[in-house]
């Protein structure tokens, strides 16, 4: 008795199909999930790691904290946005001259600002921590690692500054009494004695 040819089902066709599909693209997933993971873990840990930047960020949530109502949530408001901005800069690789001087000065004057209480209109204290912030975004965004997926890596480094503008903020509260503003002032000037450091090249 002569046996007939196997021949496959529609659905198991399908089936074979599905299965090779998922075969062939699991890999690519696999790749994509641990570039944006990376990214994102990379960016975050990005302002972590460098002192100079920490002293910045902090010190933009402090002044804010110090200047109070709209300063204390517009200036942590704007660091982000044109530190993003500043970020993709890096990440094309467009050119940004003085890169290291502009985050020295940075911490030099954001520390001064506290240090001395100043108290600028809203607008001219927003122009100089968005001045900042593009030195600033564009060292994170020239530091992309090479597989890591670029838009992950500026959601970490953001969500890392604006942390960093909470815990100044946080600081900033203690100016409601004699002696922390006193203790807020001198943390100011240490501040600013960092980034001469860091301008000299000793830190």
């Amino acid at each position: 008795m002569r046996r007939r040819p196997w021949t496959r089902s529609p659905t198991a066709t399908a089936a074979i199909l599905a299965a090779v599909a998922i075969l062939i693209s699991s890999p690519a997933f696999a790749h994509d999930a641990a570039g944006i993971a990376g990214g994102f873990a990379s960016g975050f840990m990005h302002p972590l790691l460098g002192w100079d930047h920490i002293a910045a960020m902090v010190a933009v949530g402090i002044w804010g904290a110090f200047l109070g109502a709209p300063a204390i949530w517009v200036l942590p408001v704007v660091f982000p946005m044109v530190m993003a901005f500043g970020g993709a800069l890096g990440i094309l690789g467009v050119p940004l001259p003085g890169v290291e001087l502009g985050i020295a000065l940075s911490a030099i004057v954001l520390g001064l600002m506290v240090a001395l209480a100043a108290r600028p209109p809203i607008w001219v204290a927003a122009v100089f921590v968005g001045a900042f912030a593009i030195f600033h975004g564009h060292a994170h965004g020239t530091e992309l690692p090479a597989a890591a997926d670029g838009v992950a890596f500026a959601g970490g480094f953001v969500l890392a500054t604006g942390l960093l503008h909470l815990s100044g903020i946080a600081l900033g509260l203690l100016t409601k009494w004699d002696i922390g503003r006193l203790a807020i002032r001198t943390l100011g000037g240490g501040i600013a004695a960092a980034g001469v450091a860091f301008l000299a090249g000793v830190a």
